[in-house]
């Protein structure tokens, strides 16, 4: 017998699934809250335990970043997320408003596809897993192709945690036939309620272009901003730490440094002591060249690669310690190729006076790519910092952090997240760091707080009707007309 196409099995699978998870969903849409939060607890303990074995893989499978920095990653997402979540109410009468004599009562979405990126593999599911099962939900994941086997892995481990405490059969899942019929089978499918999408532009437009309620979450094009008043020793080590985390795979990483310039040379010479290497114009040509194709796209060859490997692959050497390459520019947009993002460890360097220009210059990199996402900003300036807050289009302002760990929430008290949202400015439902309470419903049980007015009550008076001699009145003038035309 002939064997299935690849394309025919993945959409049979993304069917399979996605009809086995409603089936759960059913039973766990009953589920007590003690209930959810003793499976929530095992699978958050199942990840935790195995997070350096799936950051291995992640590593192995992808060849993407660190793989000790993607344990902290899977940790992070299975200990942080979790206690951020463990207290939130997901189950019955949620809040009381007993002064307007309102009860909220929480509501479950129902199945939720989740796709998620190559960058993030593990870590993202594990985040996935623990917010959707909270609300109630079932989730199937569609992953990235290139990162298909260590997600099936993380997913496979936590639904074996969650069946061994009694959540049902098929409430998380993932698929392992995967391609793209497979997934806009998964996505459009009568059952699934919400898509969940973490990754590149093309997957956020599928998302959404689904007709099904979407939260998806694309580039983000982080400017750094170092004022004159910031901590410029930690600025500097925050900045090169940060650029070099996971080789820059995170969405939030610091893209390009937009300097005071008053302090931009000793801000140069402190990156430099933690390992930035400022290239020279020929030197920085080169990495543009090999880093993005002449449409603009991203050299998929340099993502999450060390500065050694992309400088080796351009064609120049770098210093033994090399962290990070530093490009010196002066143009935004498409003119210049390096002020985009750069999901690798090439970071954009811009020089301006005064926190007024420097705001200008991040505005212009915010628009370029990353509307709505977020910026970082170094200062001890109070009003420069709420300057910044109140005049940026993006969503997540990280103040005297770093910027990968600080807008998903590690080094700040921003929700944890691996979702970080957009707003509308950015083609996102919202600019919140996706979370438990975005995954479930609220229903209002509202009492009367005063009765209608007496004219809601009074019956309306009918319209009488013609008379019947204004009926042959207005027949005669008919008839009348009608013989005149003849």
């Amino acid at each position: 017998m002939q064997a299935f196409d690849r394309d025919l099995q993945s959409i049979q699978e993304a069917r399979n699934l996605a009809a086995n998870a409603f089936e759960a969903w059913k039973t766990w849409s009953t589920a007590s809250q003690e209930q959810v939060d003793r499976v929530c607890a095992a699978m958050a303990q199942a990840a935790l335990f195995a997070s350096e074995r799936l950051g291995i893989m992640a590593h192995e499978e992808t060849g993407y970043g660190v793989s000790e920095h993607k344990r902290l990653k899977n940790e992070f997402a299975a200990r942080n997320v979790w206690e951020s979540i463990k207290d939130l109410k997901t189950v019955g009468v949620i809040g009381h408003d007993v002064e307007k004599k309102i009860y909220d009562i929480a509501w479950p979405v129902g199945v939720i596809a989740a796709l998620t990126p190559s960058t993030n593999p593990t870590s993202t599911v594990i985040y996935k897993i623990l917010i959707a099962v909270k609300a109630r939900d079932a989730i199937v994941f569609a992953p990235h192709p290139a990162a298909a086997r260590c997600s099936y892995e993380a997913a496979k481990i936590m639904a074996q945690a969650a069946e061994a405490n009694g959540a049902p059969p098929g409430l998380v899942s993932c698929m392992q036939n995967i391609s793209l019929d497979g997934t806009q089978a998964l996505m459009r499918h009568k059952y699934v309620a919400l898509i969940l999408a973490t990754g590149g532009t093309p997957m956020v437009r599928a998302a959404h272009s689904t007709g099904k309620p979407a939260y998806g979450v694309g580039p983000g094009n982080v400017p750094v901003y170092v004022d004159r008043s910031a901590d410029l020793e930690k600025a500097a080590r925050y900045i090169v730490a940060s650029k070099a985390f996971d080789y820059s795979t995170i969405c939030a990483t610091e893209q390009s440094v937009v300097a005071d310039r008053p302090i931009a040379a000793t801000l140069a010479a402190l990156m430099e002591r933690e390992g930035a290497y400022f290239m020279n114009p020929h030197e920085t040509n080169l990495t543009r060249n090999l880093v993005f194709h002449p449409d603009g796209a991203m050299n998929t060859a340099v993502v999450g690669r060390s500065a050694k490997y992309i400088a080796g692959m351009a064609g120049f050497e770098v210093p033994r310690g090399t962290r990070i390459l530093v490009a010196r520019l002066t143009k935004t947009g498409r003119d210049e190729p390096l002020s985009r993002e750069k999901l690798t460890t090439v970071l954009g360097w811009y020089e301006e006076e005064g926190w007024e220009a420097g705001c200008e210059r991040c505005i212009q990199l915010i628009q370029f790519g990353g509307r709505g996402h977020s910026l970082i900003i170094h200062a001890t300036d109070p009003e420069v910092i709420m300057a910044f807050g109140l005049e940026k289009p993006v969503f997540r302002i990280a103040v005297n952090t770093m910027g990968t760990l600080g807008a998903i929430g590690l080094t700040t008290g921003v929700m944890p997240s691996m979702t970080l949202g957009a707003g509308g400015v950015g083609g996102s439902i919202t600019g919140d760091n996706i979370t438990a309470y975005h995954l479930f419903n609220v229903k209002r049980l509202a009492y009367e707080l005063s009765p209608p007015p007496d004219s809601a009550m009074v019956p309306g008076q009918p319209k009488p009707g013609p008379t019947v001699a204004e009926i042959e009145h207005t027949v005669q003038q008919v008839v009348e007309e009608i013989l005149n035309l003849k």
